[in-house]
């Protein structure tokens, strides 16, 4: 008899209890509200599966997402034929309703992290017009470029990315080599951390003062906040603010 024999097969045998267990994967519908008579497709609902957990919080869909999805569907005019770039797509909804509404291209972006890659890819198997890469912001631009027969693109999406306060200038220059001469972009976010929106808003004095951009306010409105924690902080919580950058 083996030594490990002898001490019983089942000795290193994980508990049941030992790990954590796995949060599965999750299903949310979200339902186009504003769907124009020049949106190419009038399809209504938007089935998204989200990851069970990600450090990269892309088992949530954001306020930021949702008011971005909205956006595109009051604003055909910037997308209809039009090429579109997402950063940190997350769920991917909006490249979805723009794929929806009549983009030419869409490439639909995020970390590389295998799961959530398969996740975004996944959400958008039934747009022909949505490719789904792969990307660090900061490297290489070619795969993006690649996916965009070569082109810099129309329109840029960053939804709810400025709380990446030490990314700021890798985002904001991936979207200047990105964006066309006479292209826009739309930044959306909502402040998670009420004490750290002075870093937030710093995006914006930072794409005006170091990287040129022109930048106008859409609006500031206020949602139900994602959490409900901290009585005191509700109102910043509940902000999405949106912006445009323009070269």
């Amino acid at each position: 008899m083996s030594d490990v024999e002898s001490l019983g097969g089942g000795l290193f045998e994980e508990p049941e209890d030992f790990r954590p267990p796995v949060a599965p994967d999750h299903y949310v519908t979200y339902t186009r509200e504003f769907i124009s008579p020049e949106s190419v497709s009038k399809q209504a609902d938007v089935e998204l599966k989200l990851v069970g957990k990600s450090p990269l919080w892309g088992h949530l869909l954001w306020n930021a997402g949702k008011y971005t999805a909205q956006h595109i569907d009051k604003h055909p005019e910037q997308i209809v034929g039009k090429t579109v770039l997402e950063l940190g797509a997350a769920g991917a909804l909006p490249s979805i309703v723009a794929g929806l509404v009549g983009a030419k291209n869409v490439v639909c972006t995020d970390y590389p992290d295998s799961d959530l890659i398969a996740n975004i890819k996944h959400n958008c198997r039934n747009l022909p017009n949505v490719h789904v890469e792969g990307y660090i912001w900061g490297n290489s631009y070619e795969p993006l470029l690649e996916a965009n027969n070569g082109e810099k693109f129309d329109f840029i999406v960053l939804s709810d990315l400025v709380f990446n306060h030490t990314e700021h200038n890798k985002l904001l220059q991936t979207t200047k080599d990105l964006l066309k001469a006479d292209g826009r972009a739309l930044v959306v976010f909502s402040p998670h951390r009420p004490k750290l929106l002075p870093n937030d808003l710093q995006f914006f004095d930072t794409a005006k003062d170091d990287f040129g951009f022109k930048v106008t306010k859409i609006e500031m409105v206020n949602w139900k906040p994602m959490f409900d924690e901290d009585e005191e902080t509700v109102e910043i919580r509940s902000r999405v603010y949106a912006y445009y950058l323009e070269l």
